[in-house]
């Protein structure tokens, strides 16, 4: 793995957009101290404070999947963080106490399609663009933005945390990227290796909301629903109050969270 390290970039996709090696590695890594116009999903932007948080990008060939499958991809980026952010809990300098109160609350969960969460609030977001050539996914970069020691969130998303702020200590930003590449290798090496159904079920294990009714909206308006199924292509299937089964593709339905 090739790692480069910037200490401010407009953002580190957009670096990786532009990037031509001379030789091609297997995976790249881009990290950044400060991102001046990071973005997330549906265009928005996402607020970190300079050399606070994990900020960072990887570049990857999966040839190996089809375009068909293309949400393993997301489904790898999502767990990495997820797992490593979990095994940040378990390890916290901070009390046995506050540690084991965090950890009641369920751990960190991925709310579908790949934001990572700590019960109804988001500690991370993940953009993924891909480039398609003939039957195969030439080059996927995966975008990430964890929040890890920030204290203060001015912007108006509606529902930001830190790792800080649930554990109640700063940590070593280096020490979780490294448990995040760490997961993410070995995730991405299982997809290599053909093991989607598997890694597919562990994403699954791994979902905010996975049990329970909760609000959802659509184009229809409000509705109250449990999740059913995570489909391999990526679609959700929710069921509601009345027993009608929803089948939907990102964007197509909104988490309605309190706050």
């Amino acid at each position: 793995m090739k790692h480069i390290h910037l200490q401010s970039t407009d953002s580190t996709n957009n670096y990786l957009k532009n990037y031509a090696p001379e030789q091609e590695e297997d995976i790249t890594l881009v990290t950044a101290d400060f991102q001046t116009a990071g973005r997330g999903q549906r265009g928005n932007s996402w607020e970190s404070e300079e050399g606070k948080n994990v900020v960072y990008s990887l570049l990857v060939h999966p040839r190996m999947v089809k375009p068909s499958q293309i949400f393993s991809i997301s489904e790898v980026a999502a767990l990495s963080v997820c797992e490593a952010l979990n095994e940040c809990l378990l390890t916290a300098s901070a009390s046995r106490e506050q540690t084991g109160d965090s950890l009641k609350e369920g751990g960190f969960k991925v709310k579908w399609p790949n934001d990572i969460y700590f019960a109804d609030k988001k500690i991370a977001g993940i953009l993924i663009e891909t480039d398609l050539m003939g039957k195969s996914i030439e080059n996927a970069i995966i975008g990430v933005g964890i929040n890890v020691n920030q204290q203060r969130f001015l912007s108006d998303a509606p529902n930001p945390v830190s790792l800080y702020q649930i554990v109640g200590q700063e940590f070593e930003r280096t020490a979780v990227l490294n448990l995040i590449i760490k997961h993410f290798t070995a995730l991405y090496a299982q997809l290599q290796e053909g093991g989607l159904a598997e890694l597919h079920e562990h994403f699954k294990s791994r979902l905010y909301r996975r049990d329970g009714f909760y609000p959802y909206s659509d184009e229809n308006g409000r509705f109250d629903a449990q999740i059913v199924d995570i489909e391999p292509t990526g679609h959700i299937i929710l069921q509601d109050t009345a027993g009608q089964q929803r089948r939907y593709a990102f964007k197509e339905v909104t988490f309605l969270i309190k706050g």
